[in-house]
Parts: C-alpha cells; structure tokens; sequence
C-alpha cells in the first residue's frame, strides 16, 4: 500500500470517527457549568441514584424554583420543536404526599427487585413490567431535580400553589398493584384518594387541572374512577372497556405516553453498522396468544410464519427475551408491532429505538405526542383486515423501494430520542414532550374549571359537547 492511499485511509478514518462522535453529541448535552452531562438511560441504575441522593435529603421544597415577579403569569402557549428556542414554562406544584404514596414505593420495588420468579399471571416477569410503565418515576425524578442541574426548560417546579397551571399527583400507583396484596393495594388506593381529594386545589378546579400517572392499565384500576377528572397519563386510550370505563379517559382531556422501550437503544455508530445486516425484511418476537385486541397476533403469525424474509417468534420479557428482541430488531428492516391486550405495545417503541422502521397493526391505536409528532414519516400503519389477507403485507413492504426504506430509516433515527426516558430528562425526550402535551390542554382546563365555579343552582350540568367515548378521536355529538 503506497503512502498516499495510507494516508487518505487514515484521513478518511478520523474524519468517519469525528463523525460518529459529533453525532454522539446529540445526545450529550451542555450543563449550566458548560460541562457535557452525559444522560443515564437505565431505569435501575437512575433509581438507585435517585434513591441515594435522596434518602437523607428531606424532599419538602427541594430543587424547587420560586417564580419572580417578573415570571408572574408567564405560561406555556404553544408548541416549540426547537433544542435551542426557549418556550415559556408550564408551572408546575408537586404535591409532597406521604413517603407511602412515593419513596416506599420506590424502596419496596429496589428492595425486592432481585425476585424475578415473581411473575404475572401471563408469565411477564413483575419487575420487568414495572421498569416498561415507570413512566412516573422519570417524571418525578427530574421535577425534584434542582433547577439548575435540570435540561427540560418547558416545565417548571413552583412552591406557590397560586403560581401554578398544573398539580402533579407523584403517586407511583403501579407498584402497588404488583408488589402488594390485593387487600393491601386497595387501601392504599382508598388512602390516596382520600389524601388527593381532600387538597383545596382539588376541589376548587374538581380535579381538572391535576395530573396523575396511571400507565399501566391495571395501575389503581378499582379506585381511579373517583380522579377521573384529572389529566391522565396512559398508556392508550383502550376501547374495549376492560380496562377503562366509558366517561374515564379522552384525547381531550388525557395524554398518551410512550411505554419505557425493553431494548437498549442503537445509537449512531450501531445504526451505521447495523444497516449492512438488516437482511431480515419483516421480524416479530414476543407473545403470540393475547387477550382482546391482541388476538390479531395469532392471525398474523397464521399468515406469516411461512414467508420468506420473516421471522415470527414466540418469546417474553426478561433477560434473555430483551436480548434476543434486541438482535433480531437490529437485523431487520421492518418490525412487526401488533396491537397486545390493549392497542398499545411496546414492541413500537422497541422497534423505533431499534432502528426498524415499526409496521404497525392496531386499528385502535392512539400514539404519544401525536400533534407534535408525524409517525408517518417513520412508521407504516396498516389495516388489521389488509394485513391478515394471506401474502398482502410482505408484497406491501416488498413494493418499498430502497430510497423510501432509507427516507424512513433516517427519521427513524432522529425520532428514537423522543421515546429514550433519561437522567437527567432530555430536551424533545419524553418528559419534555409530555409537559408540551399538557400544557396544550391548559385553555380547555381552564374553560371547564371557570364554567363549573359561575353555574348557579338548576344550570345545566359541565358535561358539553367534548364529553367522548373512549378511543374516539372525534367529539360524539349529544
């Protein structure tokens, strides 16, 4: 090899390797002393953190931003897709609700973690479905962030309950579902309800300006329907009404969240070299057989299993399940994402961190941030009744062409940082677009709370036309 070609392969070398870690610095932000902080994606590891920085530290008022005058009245208006524009703040009061509602909850599942032959009923180990709905937990860790330490600029902690626009319920309500009694769980339900409904700003806006994390679908299930006012966070807007009662959930009033991905995420440099072995066109692995809207798993695996460039397979959560989810996403072009017992799953999000563009087959489906975020241009959606017709779907992604597939690949990767939940939280990561989600509904809140506190005796009752049936994407008329 001469000394010119040598030396424009070294050049070339250093300039693919500053490449890569200009990218990297994408998601490595600047801390308010110029220092790169770089983000802890692990719910494990940033609850032990969170629980050893806290456990000797009282919570009351800690890291919270007392608004000056000149903040008075500064909200949060609109939408602003921007790094580095800076969008009035949502004000936010947490509640400091009794260590049994928070940190016992959170020392129950660390002190006990280790258990994993604790499964559910369908064999998913308890853990495991814990971390994937910890939605909570990450909000609530970087709202007690000291300010100056927190990255997310659209949402601010206030000590002044008069100074905020939203009260944050920080009850970890799917905890105790899983890792206590049935008996137990209900009463510390029962006591949280008491506790939350009793607050004067509870029951000067009925609610309507709370938010409660209730992810998981079975989270406080036998006692939610007495906050049913507030402004959820969920996982899905489930129809079938097992798991939410008609009048409880709405696009309207309520926020989806994305679930907290099973895989670790392929950064840049595992996308460049993950592209050249994507020789899998379409790939599923996880429970085949579920309940409810999910029995379109079986239908698929019917027509499917037999295809040339597919790989169906049975699998489940755990070590070894995530493992081996996570090579088979990276060595595909396509995944499969089906509906599970309810219309979300969390193979969609999986397969988006994953680098493989989501096929995605749950006519009931309602996606997080979606106003904020086009799917379309990183995902396919097709009809369950196209997609069970016996070839249809692999020509369908077969007629794909190669520039389309590397369109989608390349959105595919700027949209995985919304779904990677973090300490500390991200700019446009999930946190932060979920506080962007809330503060959209503020004028509707506001409309409802003002319209119940001036109706006189006999006026009519504050259900309007926004009143909707459960997953209709449309107001239903009365």
């Amino acid at each position: 090899m001469s000394r010119k070609v040598l030396r424009l392969w070294s050049l070339s070398f250093v300039l693919v390797m500053f490449w890569f870690k200009w990218r990297a610095m994408d998601y490595r932000i600047l801390s308010s002393n110029g220092t790169a902080t770089t983000p802890e994606y692990s719910f494990l590891v940033s609850l032990h953190a969170f629980s050893m920085k806290h456990s000797e530290t009282p919570f009351i008022n800690s890291g919270v931003s007392p608004a000056s005058k000149a903040d008075d009245g500064e909200r949060f208006n609109w939408f602003v897709m921007s790094d580095t524009a800076a969008p009035a703040r949502l004000n936010v009061y947490v509640y400091e609700m009794p260590a049994k509602f928070t940190t016992d909850l959170l020392w129950l599942f660390q002190n006990s973690q280790e258990q994993t032959v604790n499964l559910t009923s369908n064999g998913s180990p308890v853990h495991r479905l814990i971390q994937q709905h910890s939605v909570d937990f990450w909000l609530y860790s970087d709202l007690m962030a000291l300010e100056d330490k927190r990255l997310v600029r659209s949402v601010r902690r206030v000590s002044n309950q008069a100074q905020a626009d939203v009260f944050y319920i920080p009850f970890f309500t799917t905890i105790p579902f899983f890792l206590l009694s049935r008996s137990q769980s209900k009463l510390l339900y029962k006591e949280a309800v008491n506790w939350i409904t009793a607050q004067p700003a509870w029951q000067r806006s009925g609610g309507r300006d709370h938010v409660l994390p209730v992810h998981h679908p079975w989270s406080m299930k036998s006692h939610r329907r007495f906050l049913k006012a507030a402004i959820w966070l969920l996982p899905d807007l489930d129809s079938s009404g097992n798991w939410y009662k008609e009048g409880e959930v709405s696009l309207e009033k309520d926020v989806v969240m994305p679930y907290v991905a099973n895989v670790r995420a392929c950064d840049a440099p595992c996308l460049a070299i993950s592209s050249s072995l994507r020789k899998t066109l379409l790939f599923f692995r996880g429970r085949i057989v579920r309940n409810s809207g999910g029995r379109i798993r079986a239908k698929l695996a019917a027509v499917l299993r037999d295809e040339k460039g597919v790989v169906i397979q049975e699998g489940s959560s755990g070590v070894e399940g995530n493992a081996a989810t996570e090579l088979g996403m990276r060595r595909s072009v396509f995944c499969l994402s089906p509906a599970g017992d309810t219309p979300s799953s969390a193979r969609l999000f999986d397969a988006i961190v994953s680098g493989c563009i989501p096929v995605v087959v749950s006519d009931e489906l309602e996606l997080p941030f979606e106003g904020i975020l086009d799917y379309r241009q990183a995902a396919l959606f097709v009809s369950a009744a196209q997609a069970v017709q016996k070839g249809w779907l692999v020509a369908h992604l077969r007629n794909k062409t190669s520039h389309e597939i590397a369109t989608m690949q390349q959105q595919l990767a700027q949209y995985a940082r919304h779904f990677q939940y973090a300490t500390p939280a991200q700019p446009l990561g999930p946190e932060d677009l979920t506080w962007r989600m809330v503060a959209g509904k503020l004028q509707s809140v506001r409309l409802h709370i003002s319209r119940s506190q001036r109706l006189v005796q006999g006026a009519l009752d504050t259900c309007s036309c926004y009143c909707t049936r459960a997953n209709l994407s449309v107001p239903s008329r009365l």
